[in-house]
């Protein structure tokens, strides 16, 4: 299932502009110059901003989401021609043999059934070379991230070029376990439309993805800190062997 605001075409349309700042993926950019990672693969590419960055510095990338609306934001964005698309995830992809694979953002939380989180780090794995690497981030539980999701902190008024003015906010709406389940609200002023996005994300404690990892055969090469939200994420650097 792909949540609504990837996949209906008017919310995958201004998701950009919704979240404009994306100096999360500095990081990221960072670990490719140091694993001088020439071929990229980019899983849950969404809107195609990372894949694009890479492009833009002569890598070769490929990128990959389920949400077609999302993927057909990135295929007429400046540059899209350098970057190959696919509309699918990491377990039906074709022969690969790249450097780096990413999950940036809430990719890697966003796969919460565990059989279905094995065989995405099953396809990564396959993804790489010998040798390759797999970034991604998860928040650590421990910090209780989704008590911030709530529409007093989350509220804003976006105005877009050709749309206008966009009211969004987050609601939790479920806490069971590991799993946060929490609805995005969006009104288009132009013309009232209210549309919604609901999503569940997995938190996963550090152990658990170390271990997780090796099942797949990846070597845990470090575990970091993350840049933007310094003591609440595990970044995961893990090696094929």
């Amino acid at each position: 299932m792909v949540d609504e605001e990837f996949g209906h075409p008017r919310l995958a349309a201004v998701y950009d502009a919704l979240d404009p700042d994306r100096s999360d993926l500095d990081a990221y950019l960072s670990v490719a110059e140091e694993f001088e990672a020439r071929r990229v693969l980019d899983i849950g590419c969404g809107t195609g901003v990372f894949a694009l960055l890479l492009a833009d510095r002569g890598v070769d990338v490929v990128g990959v989401d389920p949400a077609r609306a999302s993927v057909d934001v990135a295929r007429v964005k400046p540059g899209a021609e350098r970057v190959r698309w696919i509309c699918g995830d990491a377990t039906t992809l074709p022969p690969l043999r790249v450097d780096l694979a990413t999950m940036t953002a809430n990719v890697a939380q966003a796969v919460v059934d565990p059989q279905g989180w094995r065989e995405t780090l099953r396809g990564a794995y396959e993804a790489l070379r010998p040798g390759g690497h797999l970034v991604f981030e998860t928040r650590d539980p421990a910090r209780r991230a989704w008590e911030e999701w709530n529409r007093a902190e989350s509220y804003a008024e976006t105005r877009i070029p050709g749309v206008g003015v966009v009211e969004s906010w987050v609601e939790v709406t479920d806490v069971s376990g590991p799993l946060v389940t929490f609805r995005w609200t969006y009104v288009f002023a132009e013309d009232g439309e209210v549309l919604t996005s609901d999503s569940t994300l997995r938190f996963r404690e550090r152990d658990e993805v170390e271990s997780d990892l090796a099942a797949q055969g990846f070597v845990v090469a470090d575990v970091r800190d993350a840049a933007d939200r310094p003591g609440r994420e595990f970044v995961f650097l893990a090696r094929r062997p």
